[in-house]
């Protein structure tokens, strides 16, 4: 089976591929066709973000398709970035303009005032078939950045148990514990359950 990561993000990308490195499926990516250019996130939610993007690309490729979409969500903020966590400094604000965005808009907000959410949204698209998963994770914002992995947010999403940031964390470390792995293990999952009973044409 062909699996087709429905996003030019290569810190996605890695992501996906190690989470899903145990599932029999033949990943492919976007750069793969580079036809496909970037797909307008025009939805309100997450989920509709991702099923956006997963929908687009099967219908140009046949391919069964993969496609997420993660916010951070800060409670002190009032659930902002959110949807717009990608471009929340802007249509084409780097990952260092978005952080420092949000650092600015907490500027003077106590620690303990600074949980936060990361979520993440998994859309699959196939012949005959949709479905949706999510995972989460809760944490901290920290008033600078901190590490040198990862990407996005991760130098200023702080994670207590393990006392860092998740740039701080080695890619095992993060993917175990992280919205995006979690998801990605619900929909390897679900994925099994529906291919063993072969309820889902792929």
């Amino acid at each position: 089976m062909k699996l087709v990561l429905a996003t030019h993000n290569n810190g996605k990308i890695i992501e996906m591929q190690h989470a899903l490195a145990n599932i029999s499926v033949d990943l492919i990516t976007l750069n793969d066709f580079p036809h496909i250019g970037e797909i307008p996130e025009t939805g309100k939610t997450l989920l509709e973000n991702a099923f956006i993007k997963a929908e687009a690309v099967y219908s140009e490729t046949g391919i069964p398709a993969l496609a997420d979409d993660t916010g951070l969500e800060i409670d002190a903020l009032n659930g902002e970035p959110g949807v717009f966590s990608a471009r929340y400094a802007g249509e084409s604000a780097s990952y260092q303009e978005n952080c420092t965005k949000v650092l600015s808009k907490l500027d003077g907000v106590r620690m303990e005032k600074r949980t936060a959410k990361f979520r993440t949204v998994i859309a699959f698209v196939g012949k005959d078939e949709k479905f949706h998963c999510e995972g989460y994770v809760n944490g901290l914002i920290v008033s600078k950045k901190t590490g040198e992995n990862g990407f996005g947010y991760d130098p200023i999403f702080y994670y207590p148990k393990l006392k860092k940031t998740f740039a701080e964390l080695k890619k095992d470390e993060k993917n175990s514990i992280s919205h995006r792995g979690k998801a990605l293990r619900n929909f390897s999952k679900i994925l099994e359950k529906q291919r063993n009973h072969k309820n889902v044409k792929i």
